[in-house]
């Protein structure tokens, strides 16, 4: 592994430490009127707004703290009293932030797949020529395992629509009796009236 990618994955998961997440913020706040609303608990080192998409009229945004104690700090203070921006309490939420919240996180592992021709007198040859048919073979066993569950759908498919013409041929049946009197006759047949079918 590159040693630079795993030094910037490193410094990440510091900012990550270090930074909060806040949700339920009015629209108008602004990433200065955050810092000062903030700042009352430490040093602000960077603001990110997020629009959310989902639930109208509201902001949240990432945080990052100068240290991961100050936004311990914030998250254990939100969670007991609203926030005062712009000198009104606003009941936001505060929560740790996570990798998965940073768009611009860098990759964990820096990899590249490199394709070359072996030597049949490569020491490795023999084991890579295994790993080759072994990746064939499962990749048959997929297959088959794929075709096997579309002809199983299709068997059940064909089920459900032989049942579903069944049940419509029936209808259309008791339809067509109640249309040329045969239910009246079997009804006066049998003693009773349409009203007890």
């Amino acid at each position: 592994m590159d040693p630079s990618a795993e030094e910037k994955y490193a410094a990440f998961q510091e900012k990550v430490k270090k930074s909060i997440h806040i949700d339920n913020l009015s629209p108008q706040v602004t990433e200065a009127v955050l810092k000062s609303a903030l700042g009352q608990f430490g040093k602000v080192t960077a603001v990110h707004l997020i629009p959310t998409y989902f639930t109208s009229g509201n902001v949240c945004a990432l945080v990052e703290m100068e240290s991961a104690k100050q936004a311990e700090e914030i998250v254990a203070e939100m969670g007991d009293s609203p926030l005062m921006v712009s000198g009104m309490p606003r009941p936001v939420r505060a929560q740790k932030a996570k990798v998965e919240m940073f768009e611009d996180r860098p990759k964990k592992h820096e990899r590249r797949i490199v394709c070359r021709w072996m030597d049949p007198t490569h020491p490795s040859f023999e084991l890579a020529k295994k790993i080759k048919n072994l990746t064939k073979r499962h990749a048959a066993e997929a297959q088959y395992l794929m075709e096997q569950e579309l002809a199983d759908e299709q068997k059940l498919h064909n089920q459900q629509n032989e049942t579903l013409q069944a049940n419509y041929e029936k209808y259309k049946l008791i339809d067509g009796a109640q249309g040329d009197g045969a239910l009246k006759r079997l009804a006066g047949y049998y003693g009773t009236t349409l009203d007890d079918c």
